[in-house]
């Protein structure tokens, strides 16, 4: 059954939010990371978690801890613990859906930045809109982390524009953002649901995956067919 893009009741379209976030590094090479992981998050506002964990920002501060944001791979364990709570509250608020890639398994012609990260984005892209029910969609908008290559932010932007011009119906609009992802919770939220099923494929360790498997819709292994490694 499709996933259903209206979360918060009634008829009116309404915006789609799709927050991205990777992990893994683009070192193709055995000293890099075995896997690379790509999350959409999908969620409408009124946004679940933005106040709640805006709360638990201040409440640390005022623990004596200096957090900014909050960012899984830098979070204290016990940081993480009370992020992850507070998603957990709204799990049904949120459709996650990942893409995840063995990067041995990539052919080396496929690996630069203009090409990989666009065609791994583009497989995520169609999945996640072929399983997503946008009758009562006015417009999508995707929000990545802000790139620092601002030939890699044309790919990306590229790459979103050609999935999203075939797949969505003419009457939703859509625009790619690229956000400082301590601007958005958003953001933050995905990069929580990104760790946890990067930890969970890289390291085989689910602890944190199991806490919010009520959210994650698919986690689909691109290339997993291939037999050929490069490394």
């Amino acid at each position: 059954m499709a996933d259903t893009a209206t979360t918060t009741g009634g008829t009116r379209p309404r915006p789609l939010y799709v927050f991205l976030d990777e992990g893994g590094d683009l070192n193709f090479s055995p000293t890099g990371t075995r896997h690379f992981t790509l999350t959409s998050v999908l969620v409408e506002r009124p946004f679940p978690v933005d106040g709640p964990l805006i709360d638990l920002r201040f409440d640390l501060v005022e623990g004596g801890l200096d957090i900014q944001h909050f960012h899984a791979a830098e979070d204290r364990q016990a940081t993480r613990d009370l992020v992850f709570a507070v998603i957990r509250e709204a799990l049904p608020r949120f459709r996650v859906h990942a893409t995840i890639v063995e990067k041995r398994k990539v052919e080396p012609s496929s690996r630069g930045d203009t090409r990989f990260y666009p065609e791994v984005l583009g497989h995520l892209l169609r999945h996640v809109f072929n399983s997503t029910d946008l009758t009562n969609v006015s417009e999508v908008i995707a929000i990545t982390d802000r790139l620092p290559v601002n030939r890699k932010r044309q790919a990306v932007e590229k790459a979103v524009k050609v999935v999203l011009t075939s797949m969505l119906p003419r009457a939703v609009r859509y625009r790619v953002l690229h956000h400082d992802s301590r601007s958005a919770m958003g953001l933050q939220v995905a990069d929580y649901f990104n760790w946890a099923i990067f930890r969970a494929w890289e390291r085989m360790d689910t602890r944190s995956l199991d806490l919010m498997r009520g959210a994650v819709c698919s986690q689909r292994a691109i290339f997993g067919d291939r037999t050929r490694v490069w490394y």
